[in-house]
This record gives structure tokens, sequence and C-alpha cells, in this order.
């Protein structure tokens, strides 16, 4: 009995692998990508590039578009897109309707993002958490919503990078937030679009060395916030409470950031390309070994863990 249970499960595992692998032809598809200027968004813009895709690299900066064109092929190209800007969003979807015309928009890629200030829910005002889901959560819709019709069109692909901490919150802030409210848009609009053709899946990648989590503007951020705080909230963390948290920070980064943006990538280029794409990806020894387990886990534990690494405001209530 046993012994079949486990070649059945080998035989579905091997099955699984071939699956996993089939490629769709080679062709120059169009590709849109936001969040270029640096990150996940360039290596990802370049790999492509080399692959022979036509590109369309959304960036925020002229300088992160001037220095993608540079080490990029002709065929890419530049667009200039504040994912914030609903104006700028529907001219950069007449703008890539225009290039791909009847072949339509095969693959969208929404990884423009930022990181917003990493602290503590009291320390946070309501436009803190705003200003992070306009980039990470409507950001993104806005731009689906704009280039539906040319995905339609060409039965594309819709790639959403999300966070492991889109499934486990652990720190206050805005992004966790974001992450959680892209994951349900991604979700709902897997199920509402797979009539028409087109394919959603969602990276969730751990802990990576990018711009976005750069330990100097989190620490700047929080330091900015801590900085506002009035003096009777300041005295009920005490004067220690900011340089441990900031210390626990440094520590993590330092542990966990992966510096290879190319286990990101290579996800999202299997998203774009395989025959049968997957609904989740977990780049990441960090998420697969870490953040996702602890999301089954048992909310207690979690907050246990957590609140043993943390530091403790000095006024708490036991």
């Amino acid at each position: 009995m046993w012994l079949l249970l486990l070649l059945g499960a080998l035989l579905w595992g091997g099955l699984w692998l071939l699956r996993d692998r089939l490629v769709l032809p080679p062709a120059d598809a169009f590709v849109f990508i936001t969040g270029c200027d640096s990150g996940f968004g360039r290596h990802l813009a370049l790999r492509l590039d080399r692959r022979g895709f036509r590109v369309l690299a959304a960036c925020l900066t002229p300088l992160g578009a001037e220095n993608l064109k540079r080490a990029a092929s002709p065929r890419l190209c530049t667009t200039l897109l504040d994912v914030t800007d609903p104006q700028n969003i529907q001219r950069v979807a007449e703008w890539v309707g225009t290039l791909v015309g009847k072949k339509g928009l095969f693959g969208l890629v929404n990884n423009a993002g930022v990181a917003g200030i990493i602290g503590p829910t009291p320390w946070l005002t309501l436009e803190d958490y705003r200003k992070v889901l306009e980039v990470n959560t409507l950001g993104p819709i806005g731009v689906t919503l704009a280039l539906l019709p040319c995905l339609k069109q060409a039965q594309g692909r819709i790639v959403n990078i999300t966070s492991v901490l889109g499934r486990l919150a652990a720190n206050g802030g805005g992004y966790c937030v974001s992450k959680f409210g892209l994951e349900a848009f991604s979700d709902s609009l897997r199920r509402d679009i797979a009539p028409f053709g087109v394919r959603v899946s969602i990276v969730e990648p751990g802990f990576f060395r990018t711009s976005v989590t750069s330990l100097e503007s989190v620490e700047g951020a929080l330091q900015a916030s801590w900085e506002r705080l009035p003096p009777a909230t300041q005295a009920s963390y005490g004067d220690s409470f900011l340089p441990k948290y900031l210390k626990v920070q440094r520590l993590i980064m330092n542990l966990i950031c992966d510096g290879d943006l190319g286990k990101v990538s290579s996800c999202l280029e299997h998203a774009l390309t395989a025959r049968y794409p997957r609904t989740r990806y977990s780049p990441g020894w960090d998420a697969k070994l870490l953040w996702l387990p602890a999301s089954y886990l048992p909310a207690s534990l979690v907050d246990a863990v957590l609140n043993c690494v943390l530091p403790k405001p000095a006024q708490m209530v036991c």
C-alpha cells in the first residue's frame, strides 16, 4: 500500500516537472514592464531583451530610462510612467496600443513599488498608508485595467509582483497592507479573465536587495517618522527604542536579504514563457523556508516569536 502511494507520488512529481518545463515557441512578443529604473524591473527588461522580446519598459525618471536604453538593444522602448497618475496611465496605454497594433500585448509585469515607512503602526499617519497604497496597489490595478483590451487581444499574461509580506504581515506600515491588497486583486482577476485566455501569476519574493528595500531608505523613513511624534508618544517608547528597532531591522536585512535578482527574474520569465505558468512563485530561500511556512502557523505563535525579536516600549502594559 505505502509502496503504491510512494510510486504514485513520484510519478505525479515527475509529470509535474515535465509539464512545468514546457515553454511556448520563441516569438518577438510585446511585454510591458513597470518600474524599470532599477531592481527587478530593470533586470527583467534586460533579460527579456536579450531573449528577443519586444520590451516596453516604463520608468519613473528620465535618467532611469536613459540608463536602461544604453544597456539594451535598439528593440527595447522606454516611456515615463507615474502609476499614481491616471492620465499618465491612459496616455501610456494609448502608446502601447499604437505600438502593438493588432498583435496585442502578450505580457504585463506590474513591478513598480515603494516600501514607505516600515515601523510601528502608532507612528504612522493615514497619508503614510495612502502613499504606499497608491503605488503598490492602486497603481497596478490602474495599469492592468487600462491595458486589458491589448492583453485580451493577444491572450497574454499578467504577472503581479507582490511579496511574502503579502502573506504574513511581519511589520507595521503600508507595505504589507498594499501587498495583501494586490494579492486579492490578482486572485479575483485570475478567475475573471481566464475565460478570455489571459493568465495571471503572482510572484512573491522574499527579501532581496533592491532600491525599494535599501537599508538607508528604510532607516531614513523610520527616523523621520519618529521625529514627528509628539513628545509624550516618544516618552512612552523611550529613547532607546528607536536605536534598538533600527538595529533589529539592520540585522534582518543583512542576514536575510539576497543580492541575486536573477532568482526573481527567472520566475518572472517562466510566468511569461511557460506553456503552463504557475499561479504563484516564491523566489528566495527565506520565502520558501521561513515566511511561507510561518504564514500557516497559528497567529499566537507567530506573534510570540516576533515579540521576542522586536524591542519593547518603555511604558508597556503587563
